[in-house]
């Protein structure tokens, strides 16, 4: 069972609101406020009264954030094999073709991570599957302070996705009344760098330097 979220999503001219019924209203930008209280009340209202077992799905203009279905596997195997050489080893395939298709199929299955954590980013119009968002808890920063984590294929970058995903996150970290929230990114990552930046994390002074990967930024967002 889902439990489905509708999130007010605002531009430069006003906001639209996308309505349980399917209405699109262009609204003044003296609603914008009442929009996002409104977002926050549904995230609320429909996390805090999940019953055991359902799921959270978060829906922009343009996306959907939902669990992963084991038919997509092959989706985050194409990420895996984007991945920079500069990222550590343990996150690329390896010599032997690790990990599989079958076994990212299996870890869809049994790691709730793929359902309640970093959610599935499907283009509504397009109906494919493009990469994920979401939370998870590193245990890098504080207690009851998550991390928030994307990664989206090469042939979506540079339309807005990654920042459009990560502000419904952050909508839905604030109504489960998170303060903060943490996000580490490479130094060498500038497009990651750019969304976090458009999203209103600050960049720290905590660093972990790597001689062979590069430095590990840390950042951060007041909810």
């Amino acid at each position: 069972m889902y439990q489905h979220v509708i999130l007010a999503e605002t531009s430069r001219s006003g906001a639209t609101v996308h309505c349980s019924g399917g209405l699109i209203e262009r609204v003044t930008p003296e609603a914008r406020e009442a929009a996002r209280t409104f977002a926050r009340e549904m995230v609320a209202a429909m996390t805090i009264g999940a019953t055991p077992g359902s799921e959270v799905v978060l829906e922009t203009s343009r996306l959907l954030l939902r669990p992963w279905r084991v038919s997509e596997a092959a989706v985050q195997r194409e990420l895996w094999t984007e991945r920079d050489p500069r990222v550590p080893p343990h996150r690329r395939i390896d010599a032997d073709g690790h990990p599989t298709v079958a076994e990212l199929e299996d870890s869809i299955r049994s790691n709730q991570l793929w359902s309640i954590g970093l959610l599935a980013v499907e283009r509504k119009t397009s109906r494919d599957v493009i990469g994920y968002c979401g939370l998870v808890d590193s245990g890098r920063g504080s207690a009851g302070e998550p991390e928030l984590a994307f990664e989206l294929l090469y042939r979506v970058w540079r339309q807005g996705y990654a920042t459009e995903a990560a502000l419904a996150v952050l909508e839905w970290a604030r109504a489960l009344g998170h303060d903060r929230l943490w996000a580490t990114v490479w130094d060498w990552n500038t497009a990651s760098r750019r969304v976090l930046a458009k999203v209103g994390f600050t960049e720290t002074e905590r660093k972990e330097v790597d001689a062979v990967h590069g430095t590990t930024l840390f950042t951060t967002r007041r909810l």
